[in-house]
């Protein structure tokens, strides 16, 4: 599985709900092209420091503990919560082949979090398994359906979902309705049911091992479109009605191109997401990339009157310089008013998966990396 997280790019798109009373409200300008009538004016004060765990339930089955840093074993949520850490980030798929990230495993999750004071938020991939740039595949059941009827499949997913935590009384803070869809999401060959942003070559392909370039599956942006609205309009109806919707794509080169080009074909957003992977980069310095990533916050939400929000970040488990790349960048996105949080994915790992992002050592305690939260909180 190793190749699934390094390869991900160094920055993504996708698509949040987010409750308006919070800092990652909407602007509230008609720019934005959705109603903030109920959003009051965002406070820098709220700044969320989140983490995605979405693992934890699988790492605790195989028998991997968590450690403070005396040593005393210690839940993982509530040790997340002593690290600075304020939200919970939970990915969610439609029909996975054992039960990890299906719905049972995410309300027992949120409730945990919930049950420590932490927000929560739903990170909706639409597909059985990880959806990502290399990979949009559309659950098992959805393959066939006319768009149509993919639309409701699509709603009735995010429905359910919503409505299971709502029997539990949790209410998540943010919805992600989309995983990583700079490439779009639910591809398909025939173009006219296609959900890609763009030509999908099959080369670009996970699991494929192709380097043929021909088109796998066409673009189709309006479908894309409708596929976010269809999502975003099941969030809006049942959730509480100040809650608002974020989009979280791949980051890399002309964002503010793919931005107009979504909300040209009809895309609803309230916030923008994005995923920052600052060590990754072939080329460019960790320093570089923070800026870069920085310059991108600033640029979306002056153009489209929006909250930015980053959805992932994650450092090298083992670089010596990760905790001063991680705090570098967190310490100077709390300062931006456009900036309504940051996120990081999967720092419970050790060990798992051949992951090599995650923040705790060997032993299942917090390295040098989770300070850069704790340092965040004292600043506040």
């Amino acid at each position: 599985m190793k190749e699934i997280y390094h390869n991900l790019k160094n920055y993504m798109l996708t698509a949040l709900l987010v409750l308006s009373s919070s800092a990652c409200g909407s602007h509230g300008n008609e720019q934005s092209g959705t109603d903030n009538s109920d959003t009051p004016a965002p406070s820098k004060t709220s700044f969320t420091q989140g983490a995605d765990i979405s693992w934890v339930s699988e790492m605790e089955k195989k028998g991997l503990k968590f450690y403070n840093h005396e040593g005393i074993e210690t839940d993982c949520f509530q040790l997340m919560k002593e690290l600075g850490i304020n939200a919970i980030r939970l990915r969610v798929w439609v029909n996975p082949k054992d039960r990890w990230n299906s719905k049972q495993d995410v309300v027992n999750k949120a409730r945990r979090a919930k049950e420590q004071g932490l927000d929560v938020m739903v990170d909706f991939h639409y597909s059985d398994s990880w959806a990502d740039p290399g990979q949009q595949f559309k659950p098992k059941a959805w393959i066939g359906k006319s768009v149509a009827e993919l639309k409701t499949a699509i709603a009735a997913h995010t429905i359910d979902i919503l409505q299971a935590l709502k029997a539990e009384d949790i209410s998540p803070r943010w919805v992600q309705v989309g995983n990583e869809i700079r490439p779009g999401m639910l591809w398909d060959e025939n173009v006219a049911l296609s959900g890609a942003f763009y030509d999908i070559r099959e080369c670009d392909v996970k699991g494929l091992n192709s380097t043929n370039e021909r088109v796998k599956y066409p673009q189709n942006t309006q479908n894309l479109a409708e596929f976010v609205n269809t999502g975003y309009d099941a969030v809006k109806k049942n959730l509480p009605p100040k809650y608002r919707y974020c989009s979280h794509r791949q980051c890399l080169g002309r964002l503010n191109l793919v931005f107009k080009q979504f909300k040209e074909a009809g895309g609803k957003l309230d916030m923008i997401g994005l995923s920052h992977y600052p060590q990754t980069h072939s080329t460019k310095l960790w320093q570089e990339m923070n800026l870069l990533a920085l310059k991108h916050i600033s640029q979306l939400a002056k153009t489209f009157q929006v909250k930015v929000m980053i959805t992932e970040i994650g450092v090298k488990q083992n670089d010596s310089a990760s905790a001063q790349v991680l705090a570098d960048f967190i310490n100077k996105a709390r300062d931006m008013e456009s900036c309504a949080g940051v996120w990081y994915w999967e720092p419970e790992c050790y060990e798992w998966n051949g992951y090599d992002m995650g923040a705790f050592d060997k032993n299942g305690k917090p390295t040098a990396i989770m300070n850069a939260f704790q340092s965040s909180t004292k600043r506040k």
